[in-house]
């Protein structure tokens, strides 16, 4: 039984107690997602030419999509998820040229600067991640292939597809062969048509090249991508995820070499995340953002998409501005098929909303005496129970609330992984907990019960369950500041507290509330209880 449909026994693992359903770009509907394997789901997503330090937009894909394999681990798939790097091209050549050092040199400092933004952004579910260079004879296998099956031809060192010869081509994107652009220059005299794309290129001078049957050479940028998916995920795989700028011409042409060469479908299902652009955005958690699909056609998606050439960068910089945990917030906050509106603006928004649960993290840690965060160990565990996860709310209103957001929620990501949807739910767990804390006086140990605190925890379990789905509050969010910093921070604010409790001792509130108001200026928030004043950065 696939995970498409809802058993009526107890679910087996690939099961979900819910259907999911992927809107599948090659079909323009939702369909129920049944796994070629049951059990077993094949994921590849096109990763970048790393001829240059990652921009955020680069950080769209594997957010997403490392996101949807912790949401199907979490209802019992096997998942084998594959991200690629080109590290042989055109534009890795021309730096290397510029730089004056090897094209590999280039690859391998762009490739760790792409892996470390992705691990400060909590991408750390991919299974493989193949290079272009290392996969030589699998490319070279594959074009010869389709050169004995007369899907392509050689002509002049260089090999060609034939994109007449193939009926259906054009299905992903609805263009036609026609509106394939081709390779110019030289290359273009030696093609059958112009609509036909390179599978491989003659060596020129002082260019890297490899050994193949038709001389010196390196391969196009569309054969990698098949070659490297067909060794790791087989002829036919269940999901094939990217931007929607890659839908025509890179897909539309893996496609096509793909299953001209196997007679049989590529992917079951093919996933476009929208672009980010840079502009102004509302704010975080509001109706725009919890609900939105994506309205925009593709072609309009893709052409406001944000990229190197563009101005965009400084991702490095960004995350030790903000932090990995609010980036990786800031791009599951809408749903993963609209378009990501960038500014620094809304970076900040995204700072308020996700300081709220900051806060109660805090109000957690004072009430139960331990930190909201678990073990490694015990945090990679929390996404892949989701029947183990159930509520029972025992007539509990607190807990029926917590089984109602956490149905929503789960009905959102059963719905084309609407992470937009599902943040939201957690603002309203969020809403359920802190009133809970309130009218049972949880902080005030006099007040409390045992039985008010073991359902607050309980509740507390569903937020942490639901959060680390979306990779979300598995660890403390390190701050920018050194610890050194923080701890002369911390001297300096517990200065500015005396003062300020010394002018409310002898009365001086006008000189209390500029204190006050200057450190919130600074991004410092006083709070005041009965045991003392405490700080903390964020509104």
């Amino acid at each position: 039984m696939s995970t498409a449909t809802a058993p009526t026994t107890e679910p087996t693992q690939g099961q979900s107690l819910m259907s999911i359903r992927i809107y599948n770009t090659l079909t323009k509907t939702k369909e129920p997602f049944e796994p070629i394997t049951p059990g077993k789901v094949g994921i590849y997503l096109c990763g970048p030419t790393v001829y240059k330090e990652a921009h955020i937009g680069h950080m769209v894909g594997p957010v997403i999509f490392d996101t949807i394999k912790r949401y199907l681990t979490y209802n019992g798939f096997d998942v084998n998820w594959v991200v690629n790097i080109t590290d042989v091209d055109d534009k890795l050549i021309a730096q290397s040229r510029q730089r004056g050092i090897a094209m590999s040199q280039v690859a391998t400092e762009m490739t760790m600067d792409y892996c470390a933004n992705l691990l400060a952004l909590g991408v750390d579910q991919i299974t493989d991640m193949p290079r272009a260079t290392e996969n030589m004879d699998e490319i070279i296998r594959f074009i010869a292939g389709l050169i004995e099956k007369d899907f392509a031809y050689e002509s002049g060192g260089d090999v060609f597809f034939d994109v007449q010869s193939d009926r259906q081509y054009g299905k992903l994107s609805n263009r036609s062969a026609d509106e394939q652009q081709g390779e110019g220059g030289g290359a273009a005299a030696k093609k059958r048509s112009a609509s036909d794309f390179a599978l491989w290129k003659s060596a020129k001078a002082d260019e890297p090249a490899w050994d193949s049957p038709w001389g010196q050479g390196r391969p196009g940028w569309h054969i990698e991508c098949s070659a490297m998916s067909r060794r790791l995920l087989g002829e036919s795989f269940d999901i094939h995820g990217g931007g929607l700028d890659l839908m025509f011409p890179h897909h539309e042409n893996e496609i096509a070499q793909s299953e001209c060469c196997h007679g049989k479908p590529m992917a079951t299902y093919w996933m476009h995340n929208g672009l980010l652009r840079s502009g102004e955005a509302g704010k975080v958690g509001g109706r725009s953002d919890r609900d939105s699909q994506a309205s925009e056609s593709d072609e309009q998606a893709a052409s406001g998409k944000m990229s190197r050439s563009a101005g965009a960068g400084g991702l490095r910089g960004q995350i030790e501005r903000h932090g990995g945990e609010k980036i990786r917030f800031f791009l599951l906050k809408t749903h993963y098929r609209s378009t990501v509106v960038y500014s620094e603006a809304a970076l900040d928004d995204t700072a308020i909303a996700l300081d709220k649960f900051y806060v109660f993290f805090d109000r957690y840690e004072r009430i139960i005496g331990r930190s909201f965060y678990l073990a490694t160990d015990d945090a990679r565990q929390l996404a892949c129970r989701r029947k183990d996860g159930e509520v029972e709310a025992a007539g509990s209103e607190l807990l029926a609330e917590v089984k109602a957001c956490r149905d929503a929620y789960l009905a959102r990501m059963d719905d084309d992984f609407n992470s937009g949807g599902a943040v939201s739910e957690l603002f309203n767990l969020l809403g359920a907990l802190n009133k809970f804390a309130d009218q049972h006086h949880l902080e005030e140990t006099s007040k409390r019960s045992p039985t008010d605190l073991d359902t607050f925890c309980r509740g507390v379990e569903t937020l942490r369950e639901l959060s680390a789905i979306l990779g979300l509050f598995l660890k403390p969010a390190k701050n920018s500041g050194s610890d050194g910093n923080q701890e002369a921070m911390d001297k300096l604010v517990q200065m500015f507290i005396r003062m300020r409790a010394d002018a409310r001792k002898n009365k001086d509130f006008a000189l209390s509330d500029r204190i006050r108001d200057n450190l919130a200026a600074a991004g410092i928030t006083l709070e005041d209880r009965k045991e003392g004043t405490t700080w903390r950065l964020g509104s």
